[in-house]
C-alpha cells in the first residue's frame, strides 16, 4: 500500500495586492492554496488563477467552519486590524504548524496586550503568532513581502535558523 503525504495547505486570509505575490511563491512551493476575503471583488478566479479553493465570506466565520490541521498554515494579511484580530481570535487555538499576521509591531503589542489581558489568552498561544509576519529582509514592495513570509513559512517548516548562510 502506497502512504499519501498529508497536503500542506496555506489558507491566505485577505485577497488585497500582497496576496498576488504571496499565492505566486505558495504555488512555487508546492502548498495547496486557499484564498479568503469578504470580498469578491477581490477574492476570484480572475485574479487569483492559480488558488486551488477561493472562499468569500465573513472571514473569521469562514475560518471557524474549516478544518485546520497540523499542516496548515495561516496568513493573516487582511486589510486592518479589525478584520485580522476577529480571525487570529479564530485560529489561535488551532493545531495550525504556522500563524501568521501582518502589522507594525505598535498594533500587534497592542493586540496581544488586549487578548492577553481582556480575553484571558495564555502567553503560550500568543508566542505562536509569528508577528509582525516574515522574516527580516528589511521588505517593502508587495513581492519582497510576500517573499520574507514565504521563506518564513519555510523555515517554520524545515526549522532553520534564517542565518544568512556566510554568517554561520
Amino acid at each position: 500500500f502506497h502512504v499519501i503525504p498529508a497536503i500542506r495547505k496555506v489558507v491566505i486570509v485577505g485577497a488585497g495586492h500582497l496576496a498576488i505575490p504571496l499565492v505566486k511563491f505558495c504555488k512555487i512551493l508546492g502548498f495547496h492554496i486557499t484564498i479568503l476575503d469578504d470580498r469578491v471583488m477581490f477574492a476570484n478566479r480572475s485574479r487569483f488563477p492559480d488558488v486551488d479553493e477561493v472562499l468569500v465570506g465573513d472571514m473569521a466565520a469562514t475560518l471557524r467552519g474549516m478544518a485546520i490541521t497540523p499542516q496548515t498554515y495561516i496568513v493573516l494579511i487582511t486589510r486592518g486590524h479589525q478584520f485580522d484580530e476577529p480571525c487570529l481570535r479564530e485560529v489561535l487555538h488551532s493545531p495550525a504548524k504556522y500563524i501568521g499576521m501582518i502589522g507594525s509591531r505598535r498594533r500587534i503589542k497592542a493586540c496581544f496586550i488586549r487578548f492577553r489581558d481582556e480575553e484571558g489568552v495564555p502567553e503560550e498561544l500568543l508566542n505562536r503568532v509569528y508577528a509582525p509576519i516574515g522574516l527580516d529582509i528589511r521588505a517593502e514592495s508587495p513581492e519582497e513581502i510576500a517573499l520574507a513570509i514565504a521563506a518564513e513559512m519555510v523555515k517554520v517548516r524545515k526549522g532553520g535558523t534564517a542565518q544568512s548562510l556566510a554568517e554561520r
